[in-house]
Formats: C-alpha cells, sequence, structure tokens
C-alpha cells in the first residue's frame, strides 16, 4: 500500500535535527531555518517526560545541549521545560512541531520505550498520520508502536531485517510480502550500509533508502551516485546546493 509520506520527489532531503550545521540541534530555530530553506522533511527525535510529554530531543539526559542536569524520562515536563537548549532555546514538542509546520513531513526517531504510547496519542490528535516516518534503532520499540498505530504509517525496517538484507541478499515475494505486512516501508541507514548492491536489493524489496548523517559534499554525493532515495544532513545549505546543481532539489511546493 502506498504511503503519503514518500510520494514527495526523490531524493528527499531530511533535516536532520533540524540542522544542526547552522542552529543549536533539534531547536525552534533550527526548524525554522530548514522551513525557510524550503525543506519538505525535518529529521528528529523523541524522548519522553514521567508523565509522557513528547519531546523533540536526542539524548537521555539534559547536560550535553542545555543548561540544566538530569535525565528526562525521570522529570516531568514542567521541570523539563525549565532547560534551555543552547541555554537561550525551549525544548520543543513534537505536537508542537506537527502543528506549526503542518505542511512538512517529520522523520521521527523513537529514543526511549515511554515514547511509543505518546506518539500514537500525538498522531491521533494532530491528524498527522500521513506526515509521520517513525523509526528507531530498536527493532522491539518498532515492533510495538506497529501494534498499537491503528492507522496506517510510514515506518522503517527493524535493525534485524537491515541485516538479512545486507548480509544475507534476502529478496523476493515473500520478503516483499513480510515487510509490507509490518507497515515498513523505508530503510534507514549510515553510508558504511547503503552500498549499490544494498540499495538496489532494497528496491527489488519495494523499500526507499534513506541515508544519514552525511555532512560532506563527498558523502552526500556518493550517496546520491549509488541510489539513495533520501540523504539526512545537519549541513542543510550544503545538501541544498548539491541537490540544486545535479537538477534534484525539490523544495516544498509553496516555496
Amino acid at each position: 500500500m502506498a504511503i503519503p509520506y514518500l510520494d514527495h520527489p526523490r531524493p528527499a532531503a531530511f533535516a536532520h535535527r533540524g540542522g544542526a550545521a547552522h542552529h543549536p540541534e533539534n531547536s525552534w530555530p533550527a526548524f525554522e531555518y530548514a522551513v525557510k530553506l524550503g525543506y519538505a522533511y525535518l529529521e528528529t527525535d523523541a524522548r519522553s517526560t514521567s508523565d509522557g510529554a513528547l519531546l523533540s530531543f536526542h539524548d537521555a539526559t539534559l547536560d550535553r545541549v542545555t543548561d540544566r542536569t538530569g535525565q528526562v524520562g525521570r522529570m516531568t515536563y514542567k521541570q523539563v521545560s525549565e532547560a534551555k537548549i543552547a541555554g537561550s532555546e525551549p525544548i520543543p514538542l513534537i505536537e508542537d512541531l506537527l502543528g506549526t509546520f503542518g505542511e512538512l513531513r517529520f522523520n521521527i526517531d523513537l529514543k526511549d520505550s515511554g515514547t511509543i504510547e505518546p506518539m500514537v496519542r500525538v498522531l491521533k490528535r494532530t491528524a498527522a498520520w500521513d506526515r509521520v516516518c517513525v523509526t528507531s534503532f530498536f527493532g522491539k520499540r518498532l515492533v510495538a508502536a506497529r501494534k498499537i498505530l491503528d492507522r496506517p504509517v510510514c515506518m522503517t525496517v527493524t535493525p534485524a531485517a537491515v541485516a538479512a538484507v545486507r548480509y544475507a541478499g534476502i529478496s523476493g515475494k515473500a520478503m516483499a510480502a513480510r515487510l509490507a505486512r509490518s507497515g515498513a516501508q523505508c530503510a534507514q541507514v549510515p553510508t558504511r550500509i547503503a552500498t549499490r548492491e544494498f540499495i538496489r536489493r532494497s528496491h527489488e524489496l519495494g523499500l526507499h533508502v534513506h541515508v544519514w548523517t552525511l555532512n560532506t559534499r563527498q558523502e552526500i554525493e556518493r550517496a546520491l551516485d549509488r541510489g539513495a532515495d533520501g540523504v539526512m544532513t545537519d549541513n542543510i545549505v550544503l545538501l541544498r546546493d548539491i541537490l540544486t546543481e545535479r537538477g534534484q532539489w525539490n523544495p516544498r511546493v509553496d516555496v
């Protein structure tokens, strides 16, 4: 079944953590700058607070990127909301991002098991089913999310499926049907995995391949030359410029 999330012209350009090379990662200025440049896809992370708020935040602790310390999952939203990214920017809620940028598509990485049910609630409240791709480095987290989602949502394949395609070269109708039943529509992998052969096999299975996180011209051009369907980058100006040079820049239609 076709998923609207992936119907934007390829290759898809993803602003990783909003475009962390230009503004503090996962901050409102980062996302706003990516929107200004014309990005149709924003990548972010999801962390949950002890009372179930769903944050756009990467780390398990506040320490690295904010002016506060502490375990995010052990704090209430009220406590976390007092922290400021880079000392000045509030931590966004996923729901606020989806509501503010209503025409954009979000790639959301579930960073802890507590994010699953809040993510489903957010999707229901925002009706953003067609604008979200759910991903995780933990296969069990993806499987758990699939079980409670009551609408089709774009999802990535599990790490086990990536390994099956990479090492065993598994392909064919049976594997494709299995992936379709799981709801998986794309593989999101680092450049070392995204070889020509891996991309070819993935395409045979009906999967898009998105490569992360590429921040140099050489890395980006190599992935595109291999046939990648999408690139994630912190350096969103560089990626836009490369795609423009290649005649492959596909900004939002309202830009």
